[in-house]
């Protein structure tokens, strides 16, 4: 067994980026900041797929200092390591920490402290902490999703993997062919907003508390709060793509019809490189691709893609009778198997360029390299889902049926799995349509 010593940072600064024990679930067990910063420093050694890694952290002289034991050769703990601190050190995750202190100085640090802000009896009273991408990959990564901020829920349960997002994009990266370890390593997140909240409570109309002013004036500022395109400089170029022409894909996920913060930030921020429409309006549709740099002195560039946000399908997918249109639920789904498709077409082969890899995916899954289009009254529509292959578009029906059979209780979850949803659409009345006949979901 290999083995490494290293102090990750500063106890002053890492207490902020960490939250504090009291805040998670208490059958985890969560003693100390020394407990946490393990917790969440073995979980990214697992996603990372480090061999039987154990983690131990300590507090000394003013530091939280962690060794890490693995089977894995000392030039990978090395890299581990280096890329750690980096992490959440000066340069990148810290930076979130002045973001948070300007929006204390000017009052506006969880401003419905001490009330409810949703209906979740776990959430409990607003509480606000800053959570940058604790327990995700570190150097393993093979994409990166930009999201809006983390729910939480996840803070509570000290993990991504228990959370409805987690799981339902998890599911479609399988169902478009990923394995599950490539699966594990296109979960990294980075949100806009690096800061746990109760989910549904904070981004939702009319109580916006994350509106897109937020992540462009307190993470994304000047050089002592870029927090956001710190992190994605880092977590977009990892240790082993140096020889690759591009950085890692970016996703960018937020539907016009759900959270859709992310994808505004993006637009607002590299708006000077973005396509606009015939009315010179800057563009942030879903499924549009291309490449931008995060910063202008960017090595490379990246290949992104704006996709819906994940759970986007199950809480506005409805059936209806025009698939062109959100929110039909065949095109959400047909929509989000292209995402995935693309990111592993660029995992697969990362010299393909964003919009090769955006007209194979959506091929595979509309029919049409380039599914979307304006209609003559000026409305944006997409071609009707149409994969040539009958098991894809049982696929489709699927996840539909995932989506549209859905449990809240007691923790949000679909009623069927992947599995069990294929075979209703093999057997159904209307084999493949998940939205007639036999396995209609209840009007």
């Amino acid at each position: 067994m290999a083995s490494i010593t290293y102090v990750l940072g500063a106890a002053i600064d890492l207490e902020h980026l960490f939250p504090p024990p009291e805040f998670a679930d208490p059958t985890i067990g969560f003693r100390d900041y020394c407990d946490v910063i393990a917790h969440y420093t073995h979980t990214s050694t697992v996603m990372d797929g480090l061999v039987n890694p154990s983690v131990d952290v300590r507090q000394d002289k003013g530091g939280y200092v962690v060794h890490i034991e693995s089977g894995d050769l000392p030039p990978t703990l090395q890299s581990f390591a280096d890329r750690h601190t980096e992490l959440f050190g000066s340069r990148a995750g810290l930076k979130a920490v002045r973001g948070k202190q300007l929006l204390e100085e000017l009052g506006v640090w969880n401003p419905m402290e001490g009330f409810n802000v949703n209906k979740s009896p776990t959430d409990g009273l607003c509480k606000w902490s800053l959570f940058p991408p604790l327990g995700l990959n570190v150097i393993n990564q093979q994409a990166i999703l930009l999201m809006h901020y983390p729910p939480w829920a996840v803070l509570q349960k000290a993990t991504f993997s228990n959370a409805i997002t987690w799981r339902r994009w998890n599911t479609v990266l399988l169902a478009s062919g990923m394995t599950q370890d490539q699966g594990n390593r296109c979960q990294t997140i980075v949100d806009v907003n690096p800061i746990a909240a109760p989910g549904s409570g904070q981004s939702e109309y009319p109580c916006d508390y994350f509106p897109i002013m937020m992540a462009s004036g307190f993470f994304d500022g000047g050089a002592d709060r870029d927090y956001i395109r710190s992190m994605l400089e880092l977590y977009l170029n990892p240790p082993g793509n140096e020889a690759n022409p591009y950085t890692l894909p970016l996703l960018v996920c937020g539907s016009p019809l759900y959270d859709p913060q992310a994808a505004a930030w993006f637009r607002t921020a590299y708006k000077d490189v973005l396509p606009q429409d015939s009315h010179g309006i800057v563009t942030t549709d879903v499924l549009q691709a291309g490449t931008f740099k995060v910063r202008p002195d960017s090595a490379k560039e990246t290949p992104y893609m704006v996709a819906n946000h994940m759970i986007a399908a199950g809480v506005t997918g409805k059936c209806t009778d025009d698939p062109t249109r959100m929110p039909n639920i065949c095109l959400y789904e047909a929509q989000d198997l292209a995402a995935a498709t693309f990111l592993k077409l660029l995992i697969d082969n990362p010299a393909m360029t964003a919009a090769e890899a955006k007209a194979n995916a959506c091929m595979r899954w509309f029919g049409n390299a380039s599914p979307m289009y304006i209609d003559p009254n000026g409305s944006q529509r997409y071609v009707a889902p149409n994969p040539a292959d009958p098991e894809d578009k049982l696929m489709i029906c699927a996840l539909a049926q995932m989506d549209l059979f859905f449990c809240p209780r007691p923790e949000p979850h679909s009623k069927y799995k992947l599995e069990e949803a294929l075979e209703r659409c093999r057997n159904a009345t209307e084999p493949g349509n998940p939205c007639a006949g036999s396995i209609a979901p209840p009007p």
